[in-house]
């Protein structure tokens, strides 16, 4: 997601790399060209509907301007000035842009395809572990692009589904990811003035599955193996997940001065002398005036911050990522230097950092040129890995020469990445398994999602929140 927004304010230029990065752009090719083989539930009368929530991505390159007007008319994710003009303006001037990104991935995201497939192995796992729930069936509920949350929600409503479980597909919780898709099933609700049919219950957040450890922890042994056996130990796994901005506070501060020194050039004036009186009259006036119409826009500059703002706020991210950092490692033992490091900082204000490129260059300068990268937020490949990862930070590695070698500009040995968790039968095991225990919890939701972020300024958080606490259980 933020790969995307950030090429609203930077131009990435890309040429034809050969960096030994695991690349998985033909994972894309083979997920969109390979047959729809899965077993069909069209005919499924489900007693329990599983509502999977993910951003999504566009299948094909026409889709994706619908895909970036909808992510930039998204007030949850992020606060624009004149949203309502600014965002489709922006959706269209980026849309060229992002369509060479997903021509470069096979054409378009596979995150459909992944999570269908995902899907399909979690409710034929459940209808066997808890038949008293069954029959079950999963939904495709992305904000972004078809099939949308809104019309997954339709669909559950006309078949009859008694139980809907939300299921976010983010195991670390955001309020700009999972916050928005639950943001957008209480409006669907709210909007047509209706209560639900069927009885609401929510998978926030889960980062420290076990299951999902020994997936994460399954990948990275197996992709250390394709390192130099006398290399393989030195190896420094860096767990990247998309960033987040902590404030803006440099622009409130750039205010703060601004204000100093105009009451600075106001006092020079009044010290002018008494002919320059009635100019400094009007003057002041026009000041006065002036300064109204700036502390108004600063005061509007100052509330666009405030919700702009996400770590700072309280958002739980940060620590839930690096909770199922420590769990990953824990079971790996240790057996290699790690660190948690962060992609896809959009322009110049704080994100969350340091950021994964610069780690790279930052290791390699320090004789540390062996380095695994582990997606450690995302579960399924989409344009976060196989373009940023895979391919534009090769672009910052290393550049081709006229002999068609790859020259590595600051010096790295081997860099590769882990598989994503995709199609792995374990990763729908873990998702099976954390159905079927919040099914038996008989709980609406985690204790976490009832507590809104301490400085949170989005009104709609809270009602979603009370929207799902009120839910009454079968």
């Amino acid at each position: 997601m933020m790969a995307v927004l950030g090429s609203a304010c930077r131009l990435i230029h890309f040429a034809r790399s050969t960096v030994s990065l695991s690349v998985r752009r033909h994972s894309t090719v083979a997920a969109l060209a390979q047959s729809a083989t899965l077993e069909t539930q069209e005919n499924r009368k489900p007693k329990t509907g599983i509502l999977m929530l993910n951003m999504g991505g566009p299948e094909k390159l026409e889709d994706v301007h619908d895909f970036l007007l909808r992510l930039f008319m998204d007030t949850d994710l992020m606060k624009l000035p004149v949203q309502n003009k600014l965002g489709p303006f922006i959706a269209k001037r980026r849309t060229p842009k992002i369509q060479e990104q997903y021509s470069k991935i096979g054409g378009g995201s596979p995150i459909k395809h992944w999570t269908s497939m995902q899907g399909e192995g979690m409710v034929k796992l459940l209808d066997h572990m808890s038949p008293e729930t069954a029959p079950h069936k999963f939904y495709i509920g992305f904000r972004y692009v078809q099939p949308l949350t809104e019309n997954a929600i339709e669909q559950m409503e006309e078949d009859g589904v008694e139980r809907a479980v939300a299921f976010t597909q983010y195991p670390q919780y955001s309020c700009s990811t999972t916050g928005s898709s639950l943001n957008a099933i209480y409006r669907y609700y709210r909007n047509r003035g209706e209560r639900p049919k069927m009885s609401w219950s929510v998978i926030d957040r889960w980062p420290t599955h076990p299951l999902l450890v020994e997936c994460f922890a399954e990948h990275i042994q197996n992709e250390l193996l394709q390192f130099p056996e006398e290399k393989r130990d030195d190896v420094v796994i860096l767990f990247s997940a998309h960033s987040l901005p902590m404030a803006r506070e440099e622009r409130r501060g750039e205010e703060r001065r601004g204000e100093r020194r105009g009451e600075e050039r106001r006092g020079e004036e009044r010290r002018g002398g008494e002919e320059r009186r009635g100019e400094e009259r009007r003057g002041e006036e026009e000041e006065r005036r002036g300064e109204e119409e700036r502390r108004g826009r600063g005061e509007e500059r100052r509330g666009e911050e405030r919700r702009g703002q996400v770590v700072n706020r309280g958002d739980p991210y940060p620590q839930e990522v690096g909770a199922t950092v420590q769990r990953v490692m824990e079971r790996l033992g240790h057996c290699n230097p790690y660190r948690l490091v962060w992609q896809s900082k959009v322009g110049p204000m704080a994100w969350l950092g340091p950021q994964t490129d610069e780690v790279i260059k930052g290791l390699c300068e320090r004789g540390k040129k062996n380095i695994l990268l582990v997606p450690i937020a995302f579960t399924s490949d989409h344009i976060e890995t196989l373009h940023e990862l895979d391919i534009e930070y090769g672009q910052v590695l290393g550049e081709e020469s006229s002999n068609g070698m790859m020259v590595f500009q600051c010096g790295v040995e081997n860099i590769r990445r882990a598989a994503s968790l995709n199609g792995n039968p374990l990763f729908m095991k873990a998702l099976a398994d954390l159905v079927q225990s919040h099914l038996k919890s008989n709980m609406v939701c985690s204790r976490q999602l009832t507590l809104r972020c301490p400085l949170c300024t989005n009104p709609t958080c809270g009602e979603t929140k009370a929207f799902f606490a009120s839910q009454k259980l079968l």
